[in-house]
């Protein structure tokens, strides 16, 4: 077994399916990484394989050293001839939008290998950083990683075995034009696994609600991202019509990091950590 970070020498070649159903084939674990979206980052660092991330998109700050990284662009604009310059052997992507898929195309023609994922629960998180441990040559370190994961996640299923409510929760993604998480976000994962349920149940992953269907809803905890999706969100005792919400009326109100919620990665476990804590206070 290699130690955690260190690749495994291999004799053939690495090949994993990524979540577009394509196939990643290396002749060698990569060592020279560029993930175009910030979990993969710190789901590469976590198993210890900070030191081959070779580049970092405009906005990533996490794991600190990244930067010190060349910066190649945004998430959905990369500057192509500056990744090339920088002679990747993997690159990251994040499913999402088309804009995003483009570049995927543009990436793959230049003859890159791309790597595509989008873990929408815990259980694809796990899937994810396996495949990452193929692709590097780390299987170890990505099981430890997984382990320690699960470990944390099943204390607090523990520490939640006796609870007789589970209160309806509503993650604010947006605001004004309100978007909330649907069952197809992480979101939705890190709120069952913390003793709440969705008031949600559209199954895509951010669904745009009107002020009526809100109030139908009536969630009994409401949840509020911070950061580049909903930037210097007012409080929602300020705002038309949401005082009538029981969640509002019963300041069961809770501000939270968008990274740290809406980003699948290791700290998934900690928004779970956060948030069963303040669904049920000991």
């Amino acid at each position: 077994m290699a130690p955690c970070g260190k690749a495994i020498s291999r004799t053939h070649s690495i090949k994993v399916v990524d979540d577009q159903e394509q196939k990643i084939t290396l002749t060698h674990p990569a060592t020279k990484i560029i993930a175009l979206y910030g979990a993969y980052n710190e789901i590469l660092a976590a198993m210890g394989l900070e030191d081959r991330l070779i580049g970092r998109t405009r906005t990533d700050v996490l794991p600190p050293s990244i930067l010190t990284k060349p910066s190649i662009g945004t998430h959905m604009r990369p500057n192509i001839e500056l990744i090339l310059g920088l002679k990747p052997d993997l690159i990251i992507q994040s499913a999402g939008r088309r804009d995003a898929m483009l570049i995927v195309d543009q990436l793959r023609k230049e003859g890159l290998a791309v790597a595509v994922f989008h873990p929408a629960n815990f259980e694809e998180l796990f899937s994810v950083i396996k495949r990452l441990g193929i692709l590097t040559g780390a299987e170890a370190g990505a099981d430890r990683l997984i382990n320690s994961m699960q470990s944390r996640l099943q204390k607090i299923k523990h520490n939640l075995e006796n609870i007789t409510v589970r209160p309806k929760v509503f993650f604010e993604v947006r605001y004004p034009n309100l978007l909330g998480a649907g069952k197809g976000s992480i979101i939705n994962d890190i709120i069952k696994k913390a003793g709440g349920i969705n008031c949600i149940e559209n199954h895509k992953k951010l669904v745009r609600l009107g002020m009526e269907a809100l109030i139908k809803r009536n969630p009994d905890v409401y949840i509020i991202q911070r950061g580049p999706m909903n930037k210097n969100p007012s409080h929602p005792a300020q705002r038309p019509h949401f005082q009538v919400l029981g969640a509002v009326m019963d300041s069961k109100i809770l501000m939270v990091d968008e990274q740290l919620f809406s980003r699948p990665g290791p700290r998934s476990v900690k928004a779970v950590e956060q948030l069963a804590a303040f669904l049920h206070p000991k």
